[in-house]
């Protein structure tokens, strides 16, 4: 099996100085051989105690303890924006940080069917993470839910779509893309707590500065409930 050389280790180590002191991303440590094998605990032994860094240095200047029991990701769609809310002990929210969204596809309104390029809309869960994505990391949702099927079944909608993620890089169809920094973040955060004790809501925009109003021309009958559910939820996170 090829070594490093200490000159190698020396150049390496100096290059993730060099990225972290000048604000990009240090997801250039070397990773195992076996990418395609990689389990959650090998992510997190190789991008765990630099993320768990950066994450108490955003937790210390929220003034929020870490690790929090519980998190909110709050995606905002015409921003641009993953919201990372923490809970404390009291159950009391505070907001922590807001990840650039580097790309999502689509325009304002629900996702309806696979093809559609659609970023969904509603109250989710994570129910996975995966170590091996071609996006680097990601974590998926659960779209379609209870109220997506619900509706698609009552649409006659056989495939309204699947596999969702929160994930890197910069390019997207349906899902949000955070960039490989903030996916190591975050991926390391929810496999610390534990993906029960995360809750996505994703909005067309940010329903606390403006109420969410459907396009009559385009909305479907059932949007009205949708995004009636989302303001609310939202109305829980008062900056």
């Amino acid at each position: 099996m090829r070594t490093f050389t200490v000159s190698a280790i020396f150049a390496v180590g100096s290059l993730l100085i060099f990225n972290h002191a000048h604000g990009q991303s240090i997801s250039t440590t070397v990773v195992p051989s076996t990418l395609g094998k990689r389990t959650v605990d090998d992510v997190l032994a190789t991008y765990g105690q630099l993320s768990e860094m950066r994450l108490k240095y955003r937790f210390r200047q929220a003034n929020v303890s870490y690790p929090p029991a519980k998190i909110a990701l709050l995606g905002l769609k015409e921003e641009k924006a993953l919201e990372l809310w923490a809970f404390d002990e009291k159950g009391e929210r505070h907001f922590v940080y807001s990840y650039p969204v580097t790309a999502a596809s689509g325009k304002a309104g629900p996702k309806l069917k696979e093809g559609d390029r659609q970023v969904p809309e509603g109250i989710y869960k994570i129910i996975g993470l995966n170590p091996n994505s071609r996006f680097h990391l990601s974590m998926k949702l659960n779209y379609p839910n209870d109220f997506d099927l619900k509706y698609a079944a009552l649409e006659g909608r056989q495939s309204p779509g699947s596999n969702i993620f929160i994930h890197g890089k910069a390019d997207s169809i349906g899902c949000l893309a955070i960039g490989d920094s903030a996916v190591e973040e975050l991926f390391t955060l929810v496999g610390k707590i534990g993906k029960n004790n995360v809750e996505v809501v994703i909005a067309p925009h940010d329903p606390r500065k403006n109420p969410i109003r459907p396009v009559p021309e385009t909305s479907p009958a059932w949007i009205s409930e949708l995004y009636a559910s989302i303001e609310t939820e939202f109305s829980r996170f008062e900056y």
